[in-house]
């Protein structure tokens, strides 16, 4: 009994660690608003609005966004939490941050299922600490949904090898998954089709009515989407109904995934790999890397004890999913110019097989050298979690708008207000709460149509300028818009963040 208190006692502690460091100052680190971020949520407080997306689509089933679309699930989850708590960054964060707090018992359970609980707890610590994890968990960009997603699925899958009533759920999240992130519809039926046909080999697949009703919600799911590629394609026309849409894109990006470029997309992603790094600020922090640095020995070591179990003993054995999903992920870094949240499903994997690597070294030698490994991580993500709310914070404010918001209020509800070239107009329309029968009634683009449409102007707001200096005017200029100018015609200077509003 007392050994069961404890692993409890030490399965809660290590979950209100992972919430914690999510939670932290949530919704002000990052300070300010990612572009994508800010689109998803003013495309919810649209669909809230008139039931219309920016484009006039009736809840479409993917998002004409930029121009060439946007993934809607996120979108789809704020919709409760905008209804409820209104048009605020901390608020379209909230579907991330609860999917990335319930990956962690979501991962914590696929290992038990496949190992054993101490290594469940290891591999959910791991997780828990892991700064890949940490910094898509606090903002809201949409395709990063889909490892959270992926997990569930695969977890209730795992669950119905031993009781079929699971495979509903897990029909229910990889159909999910596929409105999370685009780049995974060729990847998720490859996925499913071998992890089906290694059940099924081993005698571990039940063909009941259970796995054909999941199997049934994965089809009714991804139905819409087969209607989407049809309508991009040009095979039938758009469809526009009362309850839902299929918009055809001002551009369609189907030649992300690409044969021509292999060996230069692997080069890149076994750098990325190999460095913990894409160079992105807002996916990775600093030297701490994606695992942190010590766990790439750790994880070879997984990889070669995986490969053990199931070349030399040949019995079947459940991590061979996640060792799939490792393989689909790479196989989706072949074929896409690689960064790290569009090769994000290979994360999990490689976070069990550190795990994995962890417990077979340890279990090597008698000493009890696993609690000298965990601090070690521990120690590692005390530097990590210190780095990101101080140093971090401020070097992500660049990439995040920082201080628009607080120079558009200070500009006023009233008069126009000039912005910048360089000003992402989503932020805007975030930031302002624009009603959105009036963006779509006025709104117009230097560049349309194309693939990612910049705003010329819409209602009050303008976007750059070539006519002189209007003196009843606002101007919100960013650091790399010389104000000289302005201060020359008499306008006055007030900083807000990274901005400066100039008017008379």
């Amino acid at each position: 009994m007392k050994s069961e208190t404890k692993r409890r006692l030490c399965f809660w502690a290590i979950l209100a660690l992972g919430i914690a460091v999510r939670l932290w100052r949530f919704g002000l680190v990052p300070e300010g608003i990612n572009q994508d971020e800010a689109f998803a949520g003013y495309e919810a407080f649209c669909l809230l609005r008139d039931g219309m997306d920016t484009a006039g689509y009736r809840f479409p089933v993917y998002l004409t966004a930029w121009g060439s679309g946007m993934n809607a699930l996120e979108t789809y989850l704020m919709l409760p939490f905008v209804a409820l708590f209104g048009l605020k960054t901390w608020v379209i964060r909230l579907p991330q941050l609860l999917t990335g707090i319930l990956s962690l018992p979501a991962l914590y359970g696929v290992v038990r299922c496949v190992r054993d609980e101490k290594q469940a707890r290891v591999t959910m610590l791991l997780l828990a600490i892991c700064p890949w994890h940490v910094l898509l968990s606090r903002w809201g960009l949409e395709s990063n949904l889909a490892p959270g997603f992926l997990l569930f699925g695969l977890y209730f899958f795992l669950r119905g090898l031993e009781d079929s009533r699971f495979y509903l759920p897990a029909g229910l999240f990889y159909g999910l998954s596929l409105y999370a992130y685009a780049t995974l519809w060729p990847f998720v039926p490859l996925l499913l089709g071998l992890s089906l046909l290694y059940a099924a080999v081993h005698g571990k697949l039940r063909f009941d009515r259970q796995l054909l009703f999941g199997g049934l919600i994965l089809a009714l799911l991804a139905s819409p989407l087969l209607l989407f590629l049809a309508v991009n394609f040009g095979w039938i026309g758009e469809i526009r109904t009362a309850f839902f849409s299929v918009p055809k894109l001002l551009y369609m990006r189907s030649g992300e995934l690409s044969f021509a470029h292999i060996p230069e997309n692997l080069k890149n992603l076994f750098t990325i790999l190999r460095t913990q790094s894409d160079g992105l600020p807002w996916n990775t922090a600093g030297g701490y890397g994606l695992l942190y640095p010590l766990s790439a020995p750790f994880a070879l070591l997984g990889l070669l004890s995986l490969l053990e179990r199931g070349i030399r003993r040949k019995d079947f054995d459940g991590a061979a999913f996640l060792g799939l999903q490792l393989l689909a992920g790479l196989l989706l870094g072949a074929l896409v110019s690689v960064n790290v949240n569009r090769v994000n499903l290979i994360f999990p994997p490689l976070v069990f097989l550190a795990g994995e690597g962890i417990c077979w070294f340890c279990g090597r030698f008698r000493v009890r050298l696993l609690p000298l490994v965990l601090a070690a991580y521990l120690v590692c993500f005390g530097f990590f979690a210190q780095y990101y709310f101080t140093d971090y914070r401020q070097t992500l404010r660049s990439s995040f708008a920082w201080g628009l918001e607080e120079a558009l209020d200070a500009a006023g509800e009233d008069g126009t207000v000039c912005l910048s070239g360089d000003v992402y107009y989503p932020d805007v329309l975030f930031y302002t709460g624009t009603e959105p029968a009036l963006f779509r009634e006025s709104v117009r683009y230097y560049n349309y149509p194309a693939a990612f449409l910049r705003a010329e102007s819409f209602g009050r707001f303008r976007f750059g300028w070539e006519s002189e200096i209007e003196e009843d005017a606002a101007y919100i200029l960013s650091p790399w818009t010389d104000g000289s100018a302005f201060t020359a015609a008499g306008f006055s200077a007030e900083r807000y963040g990274f901005y400066t509003l100039y008017r008379k």
